[in-house]
């Protein structure tokens, strides 16, 4: 009766000590994975997209930093808001209510992809 009891426990222990093996591969050694990562670490390429509004334009920094543009883009954005009175007799210091914001600049903005 008393093995009955502890027959659970003896199968729990076996299996812990049957999973603590360790595990080697021998098709694979440490040194050729170390070259692997290495090898793939080189040939991946860097992706960005930037992004410049309103006149601004700084890809020739990145084009001498040799990034090259894989896709441009552009869109009209607005560059600029205004806040007009809503009717003529609308004093926008007092009556916050009847104050109208408009655009007031439209401008370009240009959108690139650029790889390395």
């Amino acid at each position: 009766m008393k093995i009955i009891k502890q027959f659970p426990l003896i199968i729990l222990i076996a299996i812990f000590l049957i999973s603590c093996r360790t595990s080697t591969n021998t098709e694979y050694p440490i040194d050729n994975l170390e070259k692997n990562i290495d090898e793939n670490h080189n040939s991946e390429k860097k992706r960005m997209e930037i992004k410049f509004s309103c006149g601004e334009d700084g890809i020739s920094e990145y084009l001498d930093d040799g990034w090259i543009i894989l896709k441009e883009d552009s869109q009209e954005k607005i560059c600029t808001w205004k806040s007009v009175p809503a009717t003529k007799d609308c004093n926008m210091e007092k009556d916050k209510g009847c104050k109208i914001t408009k655009p007031d600049k439209i401008g370009e903005e240009k959108i690139y992809l650029l790889e390395k």
